[in-house]
């Protein structure tokens, strides 16, 4: 073979290898991004899981839950008197029927026997174990009250009024419903008195709806405004007042309030020293507020959450 001729097989070879070699460096290269970007993938990954972890360790979830929902339950100053024996004897309340509804008994447990049978009671103890007694009755009791906000108000709007979760819901009365529906005067309110209420109502919200107690149109709302005519006939305080809703209604609804309480921690604040009305208002109780803290904060896993509260007897 002439000396030429071997020059070019030479330079031709040299230059296959050349480009196998660029081939090989390229598919190595590619490997390499893909296996770096798994691992970066994996690496970011497992920060952000151990940043969760961390986050949610640095708020401490069973202290949270004892402001929120103490363990011996909450006293609430008010002059219960003989307001269940009322009811019972007005038809409004049947008392096998809220045994049922509440106990699944036929007859009243003893230590409630004292909030029916006519006793002046001057507290009432409300905890996780109470809290359906509780509401069950403030319902029949904000129900069958006498109140502008239930004859004027929106729920006397539409010719409806019998149509509402409150209204139809209600079953634990000896008669139809509207038979009892602000007939009775239970809680005496001077003019003054009566615009407290009104404030009052229309400032405190409920996490099943978009509405003020003033349209009190489910259980939660009609019991609200039942609590807020008692405390204001009283003489408590609005300060006091809402501090009492707050717990009732956070007994009512644990999952929302423990949900709150954790917002406002993990924002730096004391849950415990945030107004009641900041905390009652529609930015934060109502429905659509709660959604909104909803998605921000995700799912909390409370140790000793129980169910929620529903709207009805």
């Amino acid at each position: 073979m002439k000396s030429g001729s071997l020059k070019k097989l030479f330079r031709f070879t040299k230059s296959i290898k050349k480009k196998k070699f660029s081939a090989l460096l390229l598919v190595i290269s590619i490997l390499t991004s893909y296996i770096f970007g798994v691992l970066s993938f994996f690496i970011l990954e497992k920060t952000i899981i151990q940043e969760d972890v961390v986050y949610e360790q640095g708020v401490n979830l069973s202290e949270i839950q004892a402001k929120v929902l103490p363990q011996k339950g909450y006293k609430v100053k008010i002059k219960w008197s003989d307001l269940g024996k009322k009811m019972i004897e007005d038809g409004v309340i049947d008392e096998q029927k809220l045994a049922k509804a509440v106990f699944g008994k036929d007859e009243i447990p003893q230590a409630f026997k004292k909030y029916l049978d006519g006793s002046k009671q001057k507290e009432i103890i409300v905890d996780q174990t109470t809290a359906q007694f509780w509401v069950d009755l403030f319902w029949g009791l904000g129900l069958a009250n006498k109140n502008p906000i239930l004859e004027s108000g929106p729920m006397a709007e539409g010719g409806n009024t019998a149509n509402y979760a409150s209204t139809g819901g209600w079953t634990l009365g000896k008669q139809d419903v509207m038979n009892y529906y602000s007939k009775f005067s239970y809680v005496q309110l001077s003019a003054e008195q009566q615009k407290i209420v009104q404030e009052i109502a229309d400032n405190v919200y409920r996490p099943c709806c978009g509405n003020p107690t003033s349209f009190p149109d489910c259980n939660h709302g009609m019991a609200a405004l039942a609590v807020i005519e008692l405390l204001v006939s009283q003489g408590k305080s609005k300060k006091d007042i809402y501090k009492d809703l707050l717990t009732l209604n956070s007994y009512w609804f644990p999952q929302t309030y423990l949900d709150i309480a954790y917002h406002f921690e993990k924002a730096g604040r004391d849950y415990a020293k945030v107004p009641a009305e900041q905390i009652l208002s529609k930015t934060f109780s109502s429905a659509m507020g709660y959604s909104a803290i909803k998605r921000e904060i995700g799912q909390i896993a409370w140790p000793a959450l129980g169910g929620a509260g529903s709207c009805g007897a």
